[in-house]
């Protein structure tokens, strides 16, 4: 199955970001697909590496870049959130990048299923 995945809570705030990132590795451990990841509203706070969490929290960030990099899954941060949030270029993480609404349109139109995380 081809999945996508939509992303709209900071990594802090909610367990989204993280229920999102285990339900990723859990469908490509049974062999599915995740077309794209589209971070939106607080999601694209996920994207930034200037995040510093205490050693002894996950570092969600790093763990979104790792899978984005092992897996060659397409992560799309959208452009207006993100410009909302003081979130550019310079400051977006490996594996991430930034688009405009129009890649989740598409994913919605290629998946099989999008999948929404959020409070």
């Amino acid at each position: 199955m081809k999945f996508g995945i939509l992303i709209t809570e900071g990594p802090y705030q909610h367990e989204a970001s993280d229920s999102a990132y285990h339900f990723a590795k859990a469908a490509l451990a049974k062999g599915h697909e995740i077309l794209r990841v589209f971070f939106y509203q607080d999601g694209v706070l996920n994207s930034t590496r200037l995040m510093e969490p205490q050693s002894d929290d996950r570092h969600i960030q790093k763990q979104w870049s790792a899978l984005a990099t092992e897996n060659n899954i397409d992560f799309i941060v959208c452009v207006a959130a993100a410009k909302r949030r003081g979130i550019t270029d310079e400051v977006i993480a490996e594996g991430f990048k930034i688009g405009g609404l129009g890649m989740l349109t598409e994913l919605a139109i290629e998946a099989d299923r999008v999948v929404e995380f959020r409070a």
